[in-house]
């Protein structure tokens, strides 16, 4: 009898050894997934003809290296290919960050954006 449950216990081990049972990721998987979701990011970024410090703070749980990871080989890509940039066409969600008042020097246009932002996230904007 005990050897019995000795070998069914070991062959119930076996076959669960490799099962996700309860779902649960690794670490690995969970920082790859966010390192590819970064690449995504910036690529999508760049297409759309943003800057990357603008990426950044649209962005701000993304990992910054595999955004600028993305951003680079999108534009090494669009470069080769000799692509344009594609503007987004949809319409922005309510409660999306503002359209901008107009031109602004590129001095001014990193301060304003971070207050673009702040204001969308309901902070009050540093002076």
């Amino acid at each position: 009898m005990r050897p019995a449950l000795s070998a069914l216990t070991l062959c119930a081990a076996a076959l669960l050894a490799g099962c996700e049972l309860f779902d649960i990721d690794s670490s690995e998987k969970i920082a790859a997934l966010r390192a590819a979701d970064g690449q995504a990011v910036g690529s999508a970024c760049r297409h759309a003809g943003r800057a990357i410090e603008d990426c950044y703070l649209l962005n701000p749980k993304a990992q910054r290296p595999a955004v600028f990871a993305g951003w680079r080989e999108m534009d090494e890509y669009m470069r080769d290919n000799k692509l344009e940039t594609v503007p987004p066409v949809l319409a922005r969600p309510v409660g999306a960050l503002p359209e901008t008042d107009g031109p602004t020097t590129a001095v001014e246009a990193p301060a304003k954006a971070l207050e673009t932002v702040e204001r969308a996230k309901g902070k009050p904007a540093a002076s």
